[in-house]
């Protein structure tokens, strides 16, 4: 299990601001060559996202290609799938027909350069409405090959393209955020990551953001600001108190299964099956969040 809690957005055309996301203490950074980079520099920022991938990094690293209509996807991803890479953002993914083709193209770069089959992931941004319908088709697009891990929710774009107020609140996205919980789950992926929070000036309503979509199903979250990565660490990182519960719970589970019960209490809960799994996945996070961060 990795940590997919928070998801940076940098600049791709940016070296030194790119060399500071990676090692900015989020579990992934995003080098952008789409939405953030301007028209005229797009083409020219990727020998710079490239040069990046070679330099040491704490978090994994990613890359937002432009979006398939464009013209330039196909650019981008030739010029940045190479050793180094962690994976790749797809944004304004609307049919499953998208994440096929650029599985495949993505298949062929890694041959010619010695890559493994599908060891560069695939992430795609479901942001438009007919990316939200059909998110179910997309979500199961590759039917489990291992390159799709999870998918994640653009809400700017989204609001956008249906006409709708984003509000500080958010309520106008949570159908679209529920719709892709569980079209993630119905395939078998990991938990969706969720949308940017554009209000960098408001950190408790980033707070109550991340709270409301860690309790919908989703994993992490992607940032546009590193002051937002610790926040968003801690939200989605099981607090000293839920990881003592859960290692009780696991521990009294075991015990009594090997007794031959598997319904029990535990502090006045009722633990079975389905709630121990939950508390199994708790401490697998904890664990992999302490390996990979040094943190008890």
């Amino acid at each position: 299990m990795q940590p997919n809690r928070t998801w940076l957005f940098v600049p791709g055309n940016n070296l030194r601001r790119a060399g500071k996301a990676l090692n900015a203490g989020a579990d992934a950074a995003i080098l952008d060559l789409e939405d953030a980079v301007a028209t005229a520099e797009k083409v020219a920022a990727r020998s710079t996202v490239a040069e990046a991938l070679t330099h040491p990094r704490t978090a994994r690293a990613y890359v937002r290609v432009n979006a398939l209509d464009t013209g330039l996807a196909f650019g981008d991803l030739e010029a940045v799938i190479r050793p180094g890479l962690d994976g790749i953002v797809l944004p304004k993914v609307e049919r499953a027909a998208d994440i096929q083709m650029v599985d495949w193209v993505m298949g062929e770069l890694e041959k010619k350069h010695g890559l493994s089959p599908g060891e560069v992931d695939l992430m795609p941004i479901l942001e438009t409405g007919r990316g939200v319908a059909h998110a179910r088709d997309i979500c199961a697009a590759l039917d489990g090959d291992g390159r799709m891990r999870r998918v994640s929710f653009g809400a700017a774009d989204y609001t956008r393209d249906m006409g709708m107020e984003w509000t500080i609140g958010e309520q106008e996205t949570a159908p679209a955020q529920a719709e892709i919980v569980l079209a993630s789950r119905i395939a078998g992926l990991e938990p969706p990551i969720d949308t940017v929070f554009a209000h960098l000036q408001e950190p408790e309503a980033f707070r109550a953001s991340c709270r409301r979509v860690r309790q919908m199903g989703f994993q992490g979250k992607l940032l546009i600001h590193p002051d937002q990565i610790g926040p968003a660490n801690e939200t989605f990182s099981p607090s000293e108190t839920d990881l003592a519960r859960a290692r009780k719970i696991v521990a009294a589970f075991d015990a009594a299964e090997a007794a031959g019960a598997a319904s029990i209490q535990v502090e006045g809960q009722f633990v079975d099956y389905p709630i121990v799994e939950k508390a199994r996945r708790t401490v697998a996070l904890a664990e992999a969040i302490a390996a990979g961060t040094g943190d008890a």
